[in-house]
C-alpha cells in the first residue's frame, strides 16, 4: 500500500493541477510527513521546508514549470520543490557524496533553471531570467522565492533597484522570522484580509473597466482615484517600500493558507508586471519542535550523529574571555550568531556584538571602521561565504593595514552542502594579500593561543579552522618552533607537510610508508619564518617531500611554501592538494579520496619515484 498516495498523484503535475481544494491540505500533510521521516533521517534542513509546504503547491498548481522558471534564494526550501519534480527517491542519500543536493542544483534536474547555496542571489538571477525572456518576446513568467533573512542581504536591494516595472517577474518574500514591512497594526491586517478575500481582485479589475470607458473623463478620473487611493493608504499605514520602488505589490497574507497564495498568484499572473507578494509563514510548521525552537531546526543531523565541542564553540569560549580581559574587543557575524560559536559572547557582551544580517561585505568594511577608530574587531564567518568579500577584505582591511581579525569557520570541504560550501578558497586568495597573516591551529589549544598571541598584533589576521572536534592526531606531535611540529627524530626518505585536520590523513600514509615523518604547521603567511624553520629541520637525507592540503592546489601554500623551501640536493617536491574543479561526482565513502588526497593518494605519490 502506498504510504503517501497523494504525493504519487501530485508528482504528475496534470495530477497536482487537477486536484481539488479539498485534497490539498491533506497533500501538504503528507508532505510534511515524509520531509519529517526522510530529514530526521538522513540530516538536511528541516524548519525551513516545512514553513514553505503551502506556497510551493501552489507555485506549481499555478504555474507551468519548467517552462516557467523558479528560483529559491540560497535553495535551502526547495524539499518540496524536489517532492514534487520527480526527487522523492533522493531524499534517502540527501546531502551525501553522490546523492542528491541540498540546494537547487542545474546539473540535477530541468527544473532548477538556477543553482544556489548562499543567499540572496534569487532577485538578480530572476531579473536576467525575465529580462531575458522579455527580449526573446516570450510569455514565460519567472518566480523569485526568498526568505526575510535574505532579504537583509545588499545584492536583494540592488537587483531591486535594477528591476523594471514591465517584466513577468514575481519576487516572492517568505516572513518567517523579523518583520521587513511597516504595515502593522488593526487597518493593516484588515486591509491585508481585504486584498486577499476570494473576489477582491475580481471586483477591482470589473471596477477599473467601468471607470476607464466613462466617455471624456474615464481614463482621468481612474488616475485621479488612483492617486487619492494611494494619498490615503500612505497616511493610514506609511508607503511601502516596494511600491515606492514602482513594483506591485500584493499582501502581506498568509503563506500557509494555500487558497490565498494561489489567488495572490493568479492576480500576479495577470498583472503583467514585476510583481512582490508579501507572505508570512510559520518555519518549521506541522512539527512542534521545529515550531518551537525554529533556530535548533534549521538544519538536522543525520539520525545517531553524536555532536561534539567544535572549533566554532571553542573560538566563542576564547573570544568571550579576550573580550572580558579586553573592552576594545568586539565580535561580528553576519547572521551566523549560533554556526559560528558566538551565542556566549552575545549574551556576556550585547553591547559589543554586532549581528549585521546577510551582508559579508558590510561586514567586513563595518569592522575596517572599528579598527580604524581604536577597537578589536572580529569577524567570524564560513569560509564560502568570506568569498563575498575579497574586495573588502583588500581594500578596506589590507591596503590600510588595519588590525581586523577573521575567524574563517567551516574551513576545508564540507562532505554535506557540498560545492557550494566547500571552504578550499580562502588560502589561496589569503596568502595573495599583502599585510595579511594566516593561521591554521590544528588544536583547541593551538586556536586559544593563537588567538591570544596575535590579540595585540596591529594588521589584518585570519584564523582558520573546520567544523570538527578538536584533532586528536595533534597530540603525537612535538613542538619544533611556535608553529611547526614534527612526529619524527631523525632521518627520515620521505616527509609529509600539512596543516588542520587532513593531517589525519597524512599520518595514514606514513604508517603505510618506510622512513616516513610528518610535519604539522599552524601559520601559512608570513611564509618566510616558517620555510627558515622548515629548512632547519628537514632531514639531509629526505628523498621526497609531499606538501599537502585540504584546499586548492593553484595559488594554495603549497604552491607559495615551494618558492621559498630550500630541499636537499636530489630532493623532490610534490604539491597534493584539490585539483581546479568545484567538486568531484566520485561517491566512495571517503570524502579525502574521493578528490584525491586521501592517505592511499599519498602512499601512491610517494611511492611513485
Amino acid at each position: 500500500m502506498d504510504k503517501y498516495p497523494l504525493i504519487t498523484r501530485a508528482e504528475n503535475n496534470d495530477e497536482l493541477k487537477k486536484m481539488g481544494k479539498d485534497e490539498l491540505p491533506e497533500l501538504c500533510s503528507e508532505i510534511r510527513e515524509f520531509l519529517i521521516e526522510k530529514v530526521t533521517e538522513n540530516g538536511g534542513h528541516l524548519g525551513s521546508n516545512l514553513g514553505v509546504v503551502e506556497l510551493t503547491v501552489a507555485l506549481h498548481r499555478v504555474f507551468d514549470f519548467p517552462n516557467d522558471h523558479l528560483i529559491f534564494d540560497v535553495g535551502h526550501q526547495c524539499y518540496t520543490h524536489k517532492i514534487l519534480t520527480g526527487r522523492r527517491s533522493g531524499f534517502d542519500k540527501l546531502r551525501r557524496r553522490g546523492g542528491m543536493s541540498g540546494f537547487t542544483k542545474r546539473e540535477e534536474s530541468e527544473y532548477d533553471c538556477f543553482g544556489a547555496g548562499h543567499s540572496s542571489t534569487s532577485v538578480s538571477a530572476a531579473i536576467g531570467f525575465a529580462e531575458a525572456e522579455r527580449m526573446n518576446g516570450s510569455d514565460k513568467y519567472t518566480v523569485a522565492v526568498l526568505g526575510d533573512g535574505a532579504f537583509t542581504g545588499g545584492m536583494v536591494h540592488e537587483a531591486l533597484n535594477n528591476c523594471r516595472r514591465d517584466l513577468k517577474l514575481i519576487i516572492i518574500l517568505n516572513e518567517n522570522e523579523m518583520s521587513i514591512s511597516k504595515n502593522t497594526g488593526a487597518f493593516a491586517s484588515l486591509i491585508a484580509k481585504i486584498r486577499a478575500s476570494k473576489n477582491y481582485y475580481k471586483n477591482k479589475r470589473r471596477t477599473v473597466k467601468v471607470i476607464k470607458k466613462i466617455p471624456l473623463i474615464g481614463r482621468w478620473l481612474f488616475a485621479l482615484i488612483k492617486k487619492i487611493k494611494q494619498g490615503i493608504k500612505n497616511k493610514l499605514y506609511r508607503s511601502n517600500y516596494f511600491e515606492d520602488l514602482g513594483l506591485y505589490y500584493l499582501g502581506p497574507a498568509d503563506g500557509n493558507d494555500g487558497a490565498k497564495v494561489e489567488r495572490l498568484l493568479h492576480e500576479a499572473k495577470n498583472a503583467s508586471q514585476s510583481t512582490v507578494i508579501h507572505l508570512r509563514t510559520v518555519k518549521g510548521r506541522g512539527y512542534m519542535p521545529a515550531e518551537k525552537d525554529p533556530g535548533s531546526f534549521h538544519s538536522v543531523s543525520p539520525k545517531g550523529t553524536v555532536k561534539e565541542k567544535n572549533f566554532s564553540a571553542k573560538m566563542g569560549e576564547v573570544l568571550t574571555e579576550l573580550a572580558s580581559e579586553d573592552e576594545k574587543v568586539c565580535a561580528v557575524t553576519a547572521a551566523m550568531a549560533a554556526g559560528t560559536g558566538l551565542v556566549g559572547f552575545e549574551k556576556a557582551h550585547p553591547n559589543r556584538f554586532f549581528d549585521v544580517g546577510i551582508a559579508e561585505e558590510h561586514a567586513l568594511t563595518f569592522c575596517a571602521g572599528l579598527a580604524a577608530n581604536g577597537y578589536k574587531p572580529y569577524f567570524a564567518v564560513y569560509s564560502s561565504f568570506l568569498q563575498r568579500g575579497y574586495d573588502n577584505l583588500i581594500h578596506d582591511i589590507a591596503l590600510q593595514n588595519l588590525p581586523v581579525t577573521v575567524l574563517v569557520d567551516r574551513a576545508g570541504i564540507s562532505e554535506g552542502d557540498g560545492a557550494t560550501h566547500h571552504g578550499i578558497f580562502d588560502v589561496s586568495f589569503l596568502m595573495q594579500i599583502p599585510n595579511m597573516s594566516v593561521f591554521a591551529p590544528a588544536s583547541f589549544v593551538s586556536l586559544e593561543r593563537i588567538m591570544k598571541e596575535t590579540a595585540d598584533i596591529n594588521s589584518p589576521v585570519a584564523v582558520r579552522y573546520a567544523n570538527c572536534g578538536d584533532i586528536k592526531e595533534f597530540s603525537g606531535f612535538d613542538r619544533v618552533s611556535d608553529h611547526v611540529y614534527r612526529n619524527f627524530d631523525g632521518e627520515r626518505e620521505n616527509i609529509i607537510i600539512t596543516y588542520g585536520r587532513i593531517v589525519s590523513e597524512a599520518l595514514i600514509a606514513a604508517s603505510e610508508l618506510p622512513s616516513c615523518g610528518v610535519i604539522l604547521i599552524e601559520q601559512l603567511k608570513p611564509v618566510k619564518p616558517i620555510c627558515d624553520v622548515l629548512n632547519g629541520i628537514l632531514p639531509k637525507g629526505v628523498r621526497k617531500v609531499v606538501f599537502l592540503e585540504e584546499g586548492i592546489k593553484n595559488g594554495g601554500a603549497g604552491m607559495v611554501f615551494s618558492k621559498e623551501m630550500s630541499l636537499p640536493k636530489g630532493c623532490s617536491y610534490v604539491h597534493l592538494g584539490i585539483d581546479d574543479v568545484f567538486d568531484t561526482p566520485l561517491a566512495t565513502g571517503d570524502v579525502y579520496s574521493d578528490f584525491g588526497i586521501g592517505g592511499s593518494d599519498i602512499v601512491k605519490i610517494v611511492k611513485d619515484q
